[in-house]
């Protein structure tokens, strides 16, 4: 288990919602009404009163989290040599492209994409100008 939370690795800590805040009160919503076996569709409708930018916002995050749980879990067994394309089965390749390093999409083994759009992702979470820690003040045309 050490390997899958090395952050050397794939694995990012959580990305953590301060105590006290109304996005920390709308995450433990969130979570509660997740865990709890109701319906999907009633467990991320936006209850009354709130921000709808703040709820995408949260459970972009958890979305986030989530996966990054997932695909720690998973990384050691698709490496360069085991997964030497990013694939979505054999009719769809992904191709990375990010305007800096890659101009053009790039053909990239599976954990080099990953790796990529995990910081990528991370980064767009962690923009002030997207995802403003004060309740809020989301941009709309972004969401």
């Amino acid at each position: 288990l050490k390997q899958v939370f090395n952050k050397d690795k794939t694995f990012r800590p959580k990305r953590k919602f301060e105590p006290g805040t109304q996005r920390f009160e709308l995450h433990k919503r969130a979570q509660a009404s997740l865990n709890s076996g109701v319906d999907l569709k009633a467990a991320v409708q936006l209850p009354i009163g709130e921000d709808q930018n703040d709820w995408v916002a949260v459970h972009v995050v958890d979305f986030f989290n989530r996966i990054n749980l997932i695909y720690g879990t998973i990384c050691e067994f698709c490496t360069e040599r085991s997964c030497p394309v990013m694939s979505g089965g054999p009719k769809y390749e992904y191709r990375w492209q990010d305007d800096l390093k890659y101009k053009k999409p790039t053909a990239l083994p599976a954990p080099q994409y990953m790796n990529l759009l995990m910081d990528w992702i991370e980064v767009q979470i962690n923009n002030e100008d997207i995802f403003p820690t004060s309740v809020g003040k989301c941009k709309e045309e972004v969401l």
